[in-house]
């Protein structure tokens, strides 16, 4: 059956004993219920889900109007799917520090490992944009206190993302990622860093894990899991990049359709029948009721 056998309990513990190792967890971004499960599949032990994700999803732009019960729902939609553990992104909170409390709440719900919380002023905008605002530091650390407050399971990691460094520069940054760290935040996800020696600053600076955000298109280059592993970086993230190979796809497909009047030329760039169906776990279908999968699929599909 295509559901989670283990427990949100089961899944944080999972994600804390990984970070407590000596080894990178590469963490792809699910861009909905399904792909989380072929995260699951190909043997990544994480999945992510990415607030500019979520929003384009809504056909809506990554500048804070997606709402807290709408990525909430989407959470458990995709928790019900694996059993890996699953880190969201919680923007700022949706609003002042008692939304960020109510924001913890939903998501501990939902099923999830964790969340990150951010410094940017509300409405948010994309990280590796131009023009970003943060809120002054105190208003940050009580956005943490009060996740902390509001959190009732212990195993439920809570991040502090910073967006400082194109704000107020790296010095700032990382005096802000400490006072996080104090306020309790679990670990540290510093934002839109320039080079590797902005990455290995952050790691001298911050004892607790660190996230690396490997976004496509972004301010600094993309580096690989050696480097990172190299710089002791905890957490690997692709946040967007199943979205952008999809969308694609998808965009190639219709043009090719739209020229050639079939598809016939796309067939071998398709998951095939079969593979879709063994993903969704059609014979398992059958302990419960034989009239489910009781057809044989032709050769080759």
């Amino acid at each position: 059956m295509l559901h989670t056998r283990t427990t949100p309990a089961e899944r944080r513990s999972a994600l804390r004993k990984r970070l407590a190792e000596d080894r990178l967890l590469m963490m792809p971004g699910a861009l909905n219920p399904l792909s989380a499960r072929l995260i699951q599949d190909t043997g990544f032990e994480a999945a992510y889900l990415s607030g500019a994700v979520l929003a384009a999803d809504l056909g809506l732009p990554d500048i804070g109007l997606t709402t807290s019960t709408e990525i909430a729902a989407r959470a458990q939609q995709t928790t019900r799917v694996t059993d890996l553990p699953v880190l969201i992104d919680a923007d700022t909170g949706f609003g002042e520090p008692v939304n960020a409390a109510r924001t913890v709440q939903l998501m501990e719900d939902a099923g999830l490992a964790g969340l990150h919380l951010e410094d940017q002023v509300n409405p948010k905008r994309c990280g590796h944009l131009d023009g970003k605002s943060v809120v002054p530091r105190e208003e940050m650390i009580r956005r943490v206190r009060a996740a902390v407050d509001a959190r009732r399971d212990p195993g439920f990691l809570l991040m502090a993302r910073t967006d400082a460094r194109a704000v107020e520069g790296l010095a700032a940054a990382i005096d802000r990622a400490r006072a996080y760290v104090d306020a309790g935040a679990d670990a540290v996800f510093p934002e839109a860093l320039a080079d590797e020696s902005e990455f290995a600053a952050f790691r001298a600076a911050v004892d607790v894990p660190l996230l690396a955000n490997m976004t496509e298109f972004g301010k600094g280059r993309l580096l690989d899991a050696r480097t990172l592993r190299d710089l002791g970086y905890d957490i690997a993230l692709y946040p967007v990049t199943l979205l952008r190979l999809a969308m694609g796809a998808v965009e190639d497909g219709l043009r090719t359709l739209s020229a050639e009047g079939t598809q016939e030329s796309l067939l071998p760039r398709m998951q095939n029948r079969s593979r879709l169906y063994r993903l969704l776990g059609y014979e398992e279908y059958t302990a419960f009721d034989s009239a489910v999968f009781d057809f044989t699929l032709p050769h080759g599909t």
